[in-house]
């Protein structure tokens, strides 16, 4: 290989276990929010629409990406939603002002609606309450109606509803970002512990078996974090099994160097989040450990400005549509790495969205549906990203960047798989204009052979995908070479890698 190029090592080993990677650290999120629903997943007169409405062409990209969870109803919206508007026959449901988006909210999907769609693409559905307008009432009955059984006014009513079975919802998010004064209902730390671990207690009464998610800071910027998480956790660490963490980065001042290295940020939210959830375990002398859903997450702001112009009071505007373009897809490519590395404590996360609401998946009203450029390392990451998480050892040169100093060029998780006998490589050449000599150490993988190496790159860090062409889309790397033990290959300049290996090339 040429001399003249960055050299970075790495090291891969069986003996350096981080965890098993729960797969629903690659689950997603939709919300009565724009188009994700309306115009989403749902489209009755669409040509490949189902009986219910839902678009087939939508439900065959999910199935690609296998999401293994999916959040709903929200995000903002749960903070004013009465879930019985969206249960019975539809003619009958009402139409709402919904205030989190100021949209008019139809009620044609509801519960029932998404979790048979759910069902269809083979996902989980991580149901989340309204602790904002309603409380421990409301969120009982809910559980009650969608997994008690029979017998009972609530599960009865269901049945009534044409829903034999229950839905056996396994985990549910105690409300949504009740720290944010956008939020309908926003309460105080103190507030929001006392009524979650009392809906929370609740609902354990009703189905000891559910997981539950105690709500976290909207962001690690917020003038109250980590203090939120102190005190909550303070009340409802006893009866939740994970807290929730959001974030989104953007790329407004154009700095790409400085853009790429946002994971470093998400590093230190998850590092200090962490520490927190262990200060509460300490404090309450307690056994358990508690365990995070970062439940929102993604890039966002390409769109921000263009949503003022909305127009109120309308059902399912084009709301929150940001065209991500190629480096974007490098930092999702870079912040899925970062939750595979923290594997023992990241067991569930949710890109922010799935469909037209900054999502990897866009379609157009009537027409096709397609992948945004964030759809490849997601889909990526879902696909060979499931086994036990290997903690790289690397030796990578470093740069300093506007925000962060010390920030390796070389980005990368390691994924071996017990079940298909074969170790995967994530990999991202973070330097711009360079390509990256990577030699990896695979000795402790003793007769492993190359199955591939994919790549996605492109010369232009602002390439976006449409509808009618995907400019970016991943393909095959050639050069590069797996023998005795060692993997020698050339990372492009800015480039989101996958390297596969296994005793059957």
């Amino acid at each position: 290989m040429a001399s003249d190029k960055l050299r970075a090592t790495l090291i891969a080993d069986k003996s350096f276990v981080i965890a098993e990677v729960d797969k629903r650290i690659y689950g997603s999120f939709i919300e009565h929010l724009g188009r994700a629903v309306y115009g989403g997943i749902y489209e009755p007169g669409h040509a490949t629409a189902d009986s219910l409405g839902f678009r087939g062409d939508v439900k065959a990209l999910v199935k690609e990406l296998d999401v293994p969870i999916i959040r709903y109803p929200g995000g903002n919206f749960v903070s004013g939603y009465n879930w019985e508007d969206g249960v019975g026959p539809v003619e009958q449901r009402p139409r709402r002002l919904e205030l989190a988006w100021r949209t008019i909210e139809p009620n044609e999907v509801g519960t029932n609606e998404f979790m048979e769609w759910a069902k269809d693409v083979g996902s989980e559905v991580m149901m989340a309450v309204n602790l904002g307008t309603r409380g421990v009432d409301a969120a009982r009955n809910l559980l009650e109606y969608c997994n008690h059984p029979g017998g009972t006014y609530w599960s009865d009513l269901r049945r009534q509803h044409g829903v034999a079975q229950p839905h056996k919802i396994k985990t549910w998010c105690l409300g949504n970002e009740m720290d944010g004064p956008w939020q309908i209902g926003q309460k105080t730390a103190a507030e929001y512990g006392r009524l979650a671990y009392e809906t929370g207690k609740a609902m354990r009464l009703v189905d000891p078996d559910i997981e539950l998610v105690s709500c976290g800071s909207s962001s690690s910027a917020m003038p109250t974090f980590p203090e939120w998480e102190a005190v909550t956790l303070e009340h409802t660490y006893d009866v939740a099994d994970y807290v929730s963490l959001h974030q989104y980065y953007g790329n407004r001042d154009n700095d790409s160097a400085n853009f790429l290295a946002r994971s470093m940020d998400l590093e230190h939210f998850i590092r200090t989040v962490t520490a927190t959830c262990d200060y509460i375990k300490a404090k309450k002398r307690s056994k358990k450990t508690m365990y995070l859903s970062f439940d929102e997450w993604n890039v966002w702001y390409h769109s921000n400005e263009s949503d003022t112009k909305i127009e109120p009071w309308t059902i399912g505007p084009a709301q929150l549509e940001d065209h991500y373009n190629f480096e974007d897809a490098l930092l999702i490519g870079s912040m899925l790495i970062t939750f595979l590395r923290h594997a023992d404590r990241v067991k569930m996360a949710c890109l922010a969205q799935l469909v037209n609401v900054i999502a990897p998946i866009m379609t157009e009203a009537g027409g096709a549906a397609w992948k945004q450029t964030i759809f490849y390392p997601y889909l990526h990451a879902s696909t060979y990203g499931r086994g036990l998480s290997l903690q790289p050892i690397v030796n990578s040169p470093k740069y300093d960047a506007q925000d962060y100093t010390d920030v390796p060029y070389l980005d990368s998780a390691i994924v071996y798989n017990q079940e298909s006998d074969e170790l995967t490589i994530f990999a991202i050449n973070r330097h711009l204009e360079e390509a990256l000599e990577l030699k990896c150490d695979v000795r402790g993988f003793e007769g492993y052979r190359l199955i591939e190496h994919i790549e996605l790159h492109h010369d232009d860090l602002k390439a976006v995908n449409t509808a009618q062409e995907q400019h970016v889309k991943p393909r095959q790397a050639s050069g590069t070479e797996c023998k005795d033990g060692f993997v020698e290959t050339l990372l492009s300049e800015a480039s989101w890698n996958v390297i596969r290996l296994g005793k059957k090339a």
